[in-house]
């Protein structure tokens, strides 16, 4: 059971620290996170409802399309509001009701055209608050996952793994990468998932070199690698794994290619604990790659974090200095990729834990594949 209460009072210490005394949240993953809400967004410039958080209210504002959905899905805390025409401006009404000092808003959510709609209902009605950004305040609460979450979390990369063993006993040479990637996802769609956390890469031969291939017609060879990189939704929570093989024999530069990014992956995963640095991380998954002889051919960051969203913090890179703590989740994913010939990349996800790393996945790679 995912405590609402708690978040929300995490919630209102970050906002009291900030000096913001209305807060207003409008990303579909955050609005879940603080309220149980689960109305999705299905464009940019729509938005399912908005929460506005103070120190002594949470108001979710929706319309008649999700009040059955919200009456059963918000937590007690919520006070729920219906808008009759529209969002923003009811938005505002009640903002000026509030009286707030300070409202803090999530500027990478609210579009230019919306964020300038609600700066004219705060003047037509006389809001006197002061409009300010306030991202990643929700965010750095996120960034640590709760037991629950962490659950939920290895539930979906069961779902995609336990579906891609049940696709590869199916698969084929000679099908293409987009009939490998329907397959896929019928697969996972059987093991019980809500929806893919992302499109599907399944990239053959040259378009393994694409660390976001689009799958094509192009189809599976003898002797190439292919790399599968996939993950679904459950319960809200995304999972992101990557698994690289070849069919049959091959020379000895993917071989290569392949023991270095999976050592290189294991001595990133080693380093993993409370109080280590992301930078030292990356640095040392980069620094084997470079040293076994394939410097500059792993030009993406190392991981991500994985939750609500697919790609979230903390990001494991080259310039983010994120020191780790007991709770985050995140991908671990060097890779290999060498123009018109192949790629390598192999993505684990782990937990950090008081001890060190605890890997989710249950699956170990492997080069060869026999079909």
């Amino acid at each position: 059971m995912q405590d609402i209460k708690k978040r929300l009072s995490k919630m209102k210490k970050a906002l009291f620290t900030k000096n913001i005394e209305a807060f207003i949240v409008a990303s579909a993953e955050n609005r879940r996170y603080l309220s149980g809400f689960t109305a999705a967004d299905n464009q940019p410039d729509e938005l399912a409802g908005i929460i506005i958080i103070t120190q002594d209210k949470a108001i979710l504002i929706t319309d008649f399309r999700y009040e059955i959905q919200a009456e059963a899905e918000i937590d007690s805390a919520y006070q729920l509001y219906i808008y009759k025409k529209n969002l923003l401006a009811e938005t505002a009404d009640i903002i000026k009701k509030l009286n707030p000092s300070a409202v803090g808003f999530e500027s990478y959510r609210l579009t230019y055209f919306m964020y300038k709609k609600l700066i004219e209902h705060f003047k037509e009605k006389e809001v006197k608050a002061a409009f300010v950004p306030g991202d990643n305040i929700v965010e750095d609460i996120r960034i640590i996952k709760e037991e629950v979450e962490i659950k939920l979390i290895k539930n979906s990369l069961d779902i995609a793994e336990s579906a891609f063993a049940d696709f590869m006993k199916k698969f084929k040479l000679g099908v293409s990468e987009k009939e490998a990637a329907w397959l896929l996802e019928q697969e996972m769609r059987k093991k019980g998932a809500d929806e893919l956390s992302f499109s599907i890469i399944a990239a053959s031969g040259p378009n393994a070199a694409i660390p976001h291939a689009i799958c094509s017609d192009r189809v599976f060879k003898k002797g190439e690698t292919i790399l599968f990189d996939w993950g679904v939704k459950k319960d809200g929570y995304c999972s992101d794994i990557s698994r690289t093989f070849i069919f049959g024999m091959t020379d000895n530069l993917l071989k290569e290619a392949f023991n270095a990014v999976l050592e290189a992956q294991n001595k990133a995963i080693a380093l993993i604990k409370p109080g280590a640095n992301s930078v030292d991380i990356d640095n040392a998954a980069r620094k084997h790659i470079d040293d076994m002889g394939f410097k500059e051919k792993f030009g993406h960051a190392l991981g991500h974090g994985v939750g609500l969203n697919v790609h979230e913090a903390p990001r494991i890179n080259r310039i983010d200095n994120t020191i780790l703590k007991k709770g985050m989740v995140f991908t671990v994913e060097p890779g290999i990729y060498i123009k018109n010939y192949g790629g390598i990349r192999l993505e684990n996800m782990v937990a950090v834990t008081k001890e060190g790393a605890q890997v989710l996945n249950s699956s170990e790679p492997s080069l060869y594949l026999d079909i």
